[in-house]
């Protein structure tokens, strides 16, 4: 493992360990998310995803005949912060990461892990540049084990392109490597199949006052608000349309499948639409693990079982590889073999995506969203 690109401070980064002590032959793993900031609650399914796997293994034995440790890493949604925390992980010997969540995280955090040799496998982050860049420049240790804004943004537009034909359409996004990302995939996919907008605009991520953009949207009559962002302000967003009786449904992408969503819209937020994955609470081969998180009192929603399934992926190429080297796992997670996870079947490719992902709709309605039946 080579030297970290650069050392953090302590004062820029959360990071805590599971155990109190960790012996050497321990094997160091990690989860890296927003554990404090707007988006903490994605950060707490990251961390129990995590947090239940790592159990799981270790009560069977843990992995190459060793424990597995986990360290926490909280990167706020924050660039300059997550390369703190990829930083501060790579000196504490970690293998593997888990993470990061916000795009815009994922991606300058990745240099880090590239350099230092360490596996980086993110439940949530979606943006196509994370893996076409890293392939671009040669690199073999970033893998998702979720879809890409390209794949999301084709449903997305593609149904907006349908529903919404000859009716008027807003695509905002707040400026982030997500939500732009996922915006800019829409927009081309709507627009190639003959919808065009009629509205584009920015807002600025953390901004609580969405009076002007709301009237905006209400003179030029749309009928649908596309978003790209988070949850917070897509939530805000939807909730002051309806103060100003702007009825247009707000659709947006799988960040707004948390229940943070509509923690902030309040019943606003009915009838709001979200692309994400097929639910894989539902997958009969993630039943065992479902079960015992509810009997703990949790329900796993959103990317809890992405990140258990992140966990097994690395573990299953430890096991088959017979090391936690980067080179040795690469060649286990290129070699085209069939990973079998809490969320189903999974095959990378030379990028390290998954192969052949799957978006569907999902509807909010008194604060439970559902899948739509198609």
């Amino acid at each position: 493992m080579r030297a970290p690109i650069l050392m953090a401070t302590a004062a820029a980064l959360a990071l805590t360990l599971t155990a109190s002590a960790a012996s050497a032959e321990d094997i160091q793993i990690a989860v890296a998310a927003p554990m404090t900031g707007p988006s903490a609650a994605i950060g707490d399914q990251f961390k129990r995803g995590a947090e239940k796997a790592v159990a799981d293994i270790n009560a069977r034995g843990g992995l190459l005949g060793k424990k597995l440790v986990l360290h926490i890493g909280d990167d706020a949604c924050d660039p300059k912060q997550a390369v703190a925390v990829a930083n501060q992980l790579a000196s504490e010997h970690v293998v593997f990461v888990a993470g990061h969540y916000c795009s815009g995280s994922s991606i300058p955090a990745s240099a880090v892990y590239n350099e230092t040799g360490i596996l980086q496998i993110t439940p949530g982050s979606t943006n196509p540049k994370l893996t076409d860049d890293a392939a671009a420049k040669g690199w073999t240790n970033v893998y998702r084990v979720c879809g890409r804004d390209d794949a999301q943004g084709l449903v997305a537009g593609n149904f907006l392109a349908k529903a919404y034909k000859g009716k008027a359409v807003a695509i905002i996004d707040d400026k982030s490597a997500y939500g732009k990302g996922i915006a800019d995939e829409t927009r081309k996919a709507m627009n190639a199949a003959g919808l065009k907008e009629m509205i584009n605009e920015e807002i600025t991520a953390g901004d609580k006052d969405f009076s002007a953009l709301i009237s905006k949207l209400k003179q030029a009559h749309v009928d649908a608000i596309y978003f790209g962002g988070y949850e917070v302000e897509g939530g805000l967003i939807v909730r002051q349309a309806r103060e100003q009786n702007l009825q247009a449904t707000l659709i947006g992408g799988d960040a707004l499948i948390t229940k943070q969503f509509y923690d902030v819209s309040g019943p606003a937020g009915d009838g709001s639409l979200m692309t994400f994955s097929p639910d894989p609470r539902q997958v009969p081969a993630a039943k065992a693990v479902v079960d015992s998180f509810k009997a703990d009192g949790y329900d796993p929603e959103g990317y809890t079982l992405y990140t258990y399934a992140a966990v097994q992926v690395f573990a299953i190429a430890a096991e088959k590889a017979k090391s936690t080297q980067l080179d040795d796992l690469t060649k286990v997670l290129q070699s085209g073999m069939a990973f079998q996870t809490v969320i189903g079947s999974l095959k990378f490719d030379k990028k390290g995506d998954i192969v052949n992902p799957e978006f569907v709709f999902y509807v909010w309605k008194d604060g439970q969203y559902t899948q739509i039946k198609s």
